[in-house]
């Protein structure tokens, strides 16, 4: 990875090349782990969507040229040895491409068009440009000629299959288009300003981002800008279904925004994008149904409310207010408390057995560890991880009640997570660990995942002697890269097995901050150490072979950023005295 004031160099094989704002970015990876043989325009507006293939060719033979693609933010290249190609972002909807030596064919990714699916493609004479329109998106995509040759047109105004699109060459020493992503009509497309002048822009846009999100950085961390473009590149502005400026956890194919992801990404964002901060962690709340749940997840065209996510909110909305710049104002606390107590309520309730003192999961998706061997036996189950974080949400509503001037809520509050965390005590702590109990058969047991040793978020508040026993625990879970979130010595253990063996970021941080919290400094400092060494090594994941490092699954996931640069940042802090 290099550094220099055009930011870090990246494969687009594992971080799709974007920018803040944009619905689309410039990638391989057409589908969930599918990657495609050329560059892609992927669209993710009503879902993920090849949209465009974009394919440099060879000048003496017109077939599709070798090249090697390089990028960073700001500057995506093709170079093969007639030429290169370059593309940069003139705004989040708009891409700007020009070539030398190098044609490039525009063409639809799917070549079948149905009355329901596929692309469309016609030249629109009002504009003198070419248009792609696309079934699975619901939006159009123009190509505007702004200098050299369209040397070809081909399957215009076709139906079914068909090749559909442009290739555009040089004329008087180069070729250049505007590509557009827009809804219906708009204006003939007028270049703001120079290609270079525009890539100058792009690449500042992102420096002052990184500046302000990581100022801390030096070569003791050396992700933190790759981190912060992971970051940058997947924020989308307000369409559809997503309210506010939204950090998506990847412009891969987990495009969502799920409902404890969003915590980590907004307590990254806090010290130096303070209102974007703000608007990560309320985003899901914003579809907060009548009985106080919040939404699995929200996309673009889709909010989910078949699973639920576990309540780390007060945990996150604690550290949140206390990393702002501006601790948030009457309004904000008076907005944020009435939210947080339905969320609450809902799983004092809704999420009560009659009779039960401590609140249930219906799935292991509802704990966000979908698989995890906890949920083996049963999944309708009691676990100490939801008491544990339900016990600092209900702590911190207290805290917010007093600041609000309301002791008499504070006071109830106060007495409800003690309850809590006194019957998670009682029913599941074994003297040497916690059980998990099925909600029907109220059979009890234990397991090798890391998820039942997630009460250790409780910290300062947990009962020393354990504290004690869940830290012994817990590093026997660390492995040369982080925690392993199923003992690697368990026969459940599975290298790619989601949440039965390999390194998550939420678990790092979760853990990383009760032990700190609850004084066991040197097992925090490991933890963060590797977890930040195998970010460095390995980059952005959504989850990592405990045994060897290598990144799993999607590749640019932002809670694994947000991560790196919350213990790099926290680091850099205590290494600075």
């Amino acid at each position: 990875m290099t550094v220099a004031r055009s930011g870090p160099a990246f494969s687009v094989h594992d971080i799709p090349f974007s920018t803040y704002g944009s619905w689309f970015g410039i990638s391989p990876v057409v589908a969930e782990k599918t990657y495609a043989e050329d560059l892609h325009l992927v669209s993710h507006q009503n879902g993920m969507h090849a949209v465009l293939s974009l394919v440099p060719l060879d000048p003496a033979t017109g077939e599709r040229a070798e090249t090697r693609v390089e990028a960073a933010p700001g500057l995506l290249t093709w170079t093969g040895a007639a030429g290169r190609v370059d593309l940069t972002y003139e705004s989040p909807d708009t891409v700007r491409l020009r070539g030398a030596g190098l044609p490039l064919r525009i063409s639809a990714a799917d070549r079948t068009l149905t009355p329901f699916s596929g692309t469309y493609f016609y030249r629109e004479p009002a504009v003198d440009a070419y248009v792609f329109t696309s079934y699975e998106t619901g939006r159009r995509y123009r190509v505007t000629l702004l200098a050299g040759t369209v040397s070809e047109v081909f399957g215009s105004q076709a139906l079914g299959s068909a090749d559909r699109g442009v290739t555009v060459a040089d004329a008087d020493g180069g070729w250049e288009i505007a590509v557009e992503e827009l809804d219906t009509a708009r204006p003939p497309h007028v270049p703001t300003a120079a290609f270079a002048k525009v890539v100058e822009a792009a690449r500042n846009s992102f420096a002052d981002f990184v500046d302000t999100v990581a100022p801390w950085r030096s070569s003791a961390t050396p992700a933190a800008e790759l981190a912060a473009y992971v970051l940058w590149s997947a924020t989308v502005r307000p369409a559809g279904l997503v309210t506010r400026p939204g950090v998506l956890m990847s412009k891969h194919w987990m495009d969502k925004v799920w409902s404890w992801d969003h915590c980590f990404n907004a307590l990254a964002l806090a010290p130096g994008c303070p209102e974007l901060a703000r608007d990560q962690f309320q985003l899901p709340f914003d579809h907060q149904d009548e009985t106080g749940a919040l939404p699995d997840s929200v996309t673009h065209s889709e909010v989910l409310h078949n699973f639920v996510k576990p309540p780390i909110h007060g945990w996150a909305f604690g550290h949140l207010r206390r990393r702002l710049p501006t601790p948030p104002d009457r309004a904000e606390l008076t907005g944020t408390y009435d939210r947080l107590q339905r969320w609450t309520e809902f799983w004092l309730t809704a999420r009560r057995a009659p009779g039960a003192a401590l609140p249930h999961y219906q799935h292991g998706n509802d704990s966000g560890w979908d698989n995890a061997t906890t949920f083996d036996p049963e999944r309708m189950v009691v676990t100490a991880d939801l008491a544990a974080f339900l016990t600092l949400q209900l702590r911190e509503l207290a805290d917010l009640a007093e600041l609000l001037d309301r002791p008499e809520e504070a006071g109830r509050w106060t007495r409800a997570a003690e309850e809590t965390q006194r019957a998670m005590l009682d029913q599941l702590w074994r003297g040497d660990r916690f059980v998990a109990q099925g909600v029907d058969s109220g059979d009890t047991w234990g397991t090798s995942s890391l998820l039942d040793l997630m009460p250790v978020v409780l910290g300062e508040h947990l009962p020393q002697e354990i504290g004690e026993v869940l830290a012994a625990r817990i590093e026997a879970h660390l492995t040369p890269y982080g925690l392993a979130t199923e003992l690697p010595s368990s026969p459940h253990y599975a290298a790619d097995g989601y949440w039965r063996g390999p390194i998550w970021a939420p678990a790092t941080v979760l853990v990383e901050d009760g032990l700190r919290r609850g004084g066991h400094h040197r097992l925090a400092d490991e933890i963060s150490a590797r977890f930040r060494a195998l970010c460095e090594h390995h980059g952005f994941a959504e989850n990592f072979d405990a045994l060897t490092g290598t990144g799993l699954r999607d590749r640019a996931y932002t809670w694994t950023a947000a991560a790196y640069l919350l213990l790099a940042e926290a680091h850099a802090q205590r290494d600075g005295g």
